[in-house]
């Protein structure tokens, strides 16, 4: 498998905190790469290490093939554009005036790609409206545009949907899979917002405590997820005796319903509740959330 970022046991330390510890992790060519973890987790100070805004303090990392100790790293760092933690656009110029100053930073002298650019990200008609009166989900997708100014083959997005309404939310997932699908573009997103996450990604890389606790594929962890039967009975005490019998793990929620992890007989389930007059009122599968997944690795409550 071919991987435009590979990093090697990366370290970065500020005084007595560290922020990586020993970090290996592996982006597949062509993928969407979610990076997983908590706030605080790491997840900022790995994608500042990979722009160059930042020096690591022990460990290496490669792009495209190339070692962050090369010189030629500046050149592969060209192929990638990013958004770090807030957009970088000027919010008293229009989008268009925005994208032909990132031209000129880039020393792109033909503008001509802008009006595509514009509207792939839905801003064409935005005319002399300044950035400063975009909604939130305008300035993250100028944000997007202005990333993507030197056509890179890697984008590098930090909690994009970190305060969007569910439009805006919605607008951003799908221009993230449109430049995947048709641009072949490999995107690492970092979140923490993770069911949403999961509507994108065909990797993952779980972070806790600055080191990766495991990677895996959008179908490994299909398989890992655990799979439940939720059940609404009349009698839970009844239900919870009968599945003891029965040998099968479960998870009780309230005094109505459980999980029951494990394949059973619904007709052998029903007949053997009949005798304490508990009756199934309701039973529907369901997939373990990516949220709970990421809580079963690494412990403890979620952080938002």
């Amino acid at each position: 498998m071919e991987y435009v970022l590979k990093t090697n046991s990366l370290t970065k330390k500020y005084r007595n905190f560290t922020a990586l510890d020993n970090l290996s992790m592996n982006v597949p060519k062509g993928s969407i790469y979610g990076f997983v973890g908590r706030n605080g987790a790491g997840k900022t100070t790995l994608i500042r290490l990979i722009c160059g805004l930042q020096r690591p303090t022990s460990g290496s990392f490669e792009m495209f093939g190339v070692r962050n100790t090369d010189r030629k790293i500046l050149e592969q760092r060209r192929r990638v554009g990013a958004v770090v933690e807030t957009p970088s656009i000027y919010l008293g110029m229009t989008a268009e005036e925005n994208l032909k100053m990132q031209y000129m930073t880039l020393g792109l002298p033909d503008y001509s790609g802008i009006p595509e650019l514009l509207k792939l990200v839905r801003l064409s008609d935005t005319g002399r409206k300044t950035a400063r009166n975009f909604s939130l989900g305008m300035k993250q997708r100028l944000g997007i545009a202005v990333a993507l100014c030197g056509n890179p083959d890697m984008l590098i997005l930090d909690e994009p949907i970190n305060g969007l309404d569910p439009q805006g939310i919605i607008e951003i997932r799908e221009l993230i899979l449109k430049l995947n699908r048709e641009r072949d573009i490999t995107v690492l997103i970092s979140s923490h917002i993770l069911d949403e996450l999961s509507k994108l990604a065909t990797h993952y890389g779980f972070i806790d405590g600055g080191r990766i606790v495991k990677e895996m594929s959008a179908e490994e962890l299909e398989k890992a997820s655990r799979k439940a039967v939720h059940i609404e009975v009349t009698d839970i005490k009844a239900l919870s005796m009968v599945l003891e019998d029965m040998g099968v793990e479960y998870k009780l929620i309230d005094d109505r319903t459980a999980d029951i992890y494990a394949k059973f007989n619904i007709t052998q389930l029903t007949k053997a509740l009949m005798p304490s007059g508990c009756e199934v009122l309701s039973i529907n599968e369901r997939d373990e959330s990516l949220e709970s997944f990421f809580i079963s690795l690494v412990g403890g409550e979620s952080h938002d």
